[in-house]
């Protein structure tokens, strides 16, 4: 991962995919993918999705390259989180969310294999290409066996936009994980241009299930 491009982004509050609300494809569709259970949150940010993941009674296992951003979640939420050196990660963590700051490719099987499944919603579509394959090698290789998930995208017109977020097209999730996973595309929103929705918006976001 680029760490410098992702650092300067938070240090300057370049954060336009972070949203206030909680994601309504996740709150939606996230308990067909999982009932109960640890969930790994890959790239979380400050998100506040896993507020409601933790609301709703699973476990969070977030990972994420900037402690500022960790800094905010927990000192925005009010949460005093106990910290701990973990190999090459720093955890925060308070009852039942625990975030690593580091790098999500640093992980092994290992550290993920209390997952019982994934939440995606800012991961995938924050990597170019060349990272984005590296990515699904991770979750395919190291999650553990019977980990189920759920994969949000976000889809716009070739040269509409510059990412990140990249879109991904529904053959590109297929391509990419049917080697381990089924695939269900659950649904389709209007999506978000500058955290905003307008008229003649042509971005839309796509939610997936991935189960073995």
């Amino acid at each position: 991962m680029d760490h410098a491009f992702w650092h300067q982004r938070w240090q300057n509050q370049q954060i336009g995919f972070h949203r206030d609300a909680f994601n309504a494809l996740m709150t939606r569709h996230f308990a067909s993918a999982l009932a109960t259970g640890q969930v790994f949150v890959p790239l979380c940010g400050k998100s506040n999705d896993m507020l409601w993941l933790l609301d709703e009674g699973y476990q969070v296992f977030g990972v994420e390259l900037s402690e500022l951003a960790v800094q905010s979640f927990f000192a925005e939420n009010q949460l005093k989180p106990k910290i701990t050196q973990r190999g090459k990660f720093i955890e925060y963590a308070v009852d039942e969310l625990v975030i690593w700051v580091g790098d999500v490719f640093d992980l092994t099987a290992t550290d993920l294999a209390s997952c019982d499944g994934w939440y995606d919603r800012a991961a995938l579509i924050a990597l170019p290409e060349d990272l984005r394959k590296n990515y699904v090698e991770l979750l395919i290789n190291r999650l553990p066996n019977g980990s189920k998930g759920l994969l949000i995208t976000v889809e716009y017109p070739v040269g509409y936009r510059q990412g990140p977020p990249f879109s991904i097209v529904e053959q590109e999730v297929r391509d990419a994980f049917e080697g381990r996973f089924k695939v269900q595309r659950e649904a389709q929103v209007q999506g978000f241009v500058n955290n905003e929705v307008s008229a003649d918006n042509p971005v839309t976001e796509q939610a997936y299930l991935l189960f073995d």
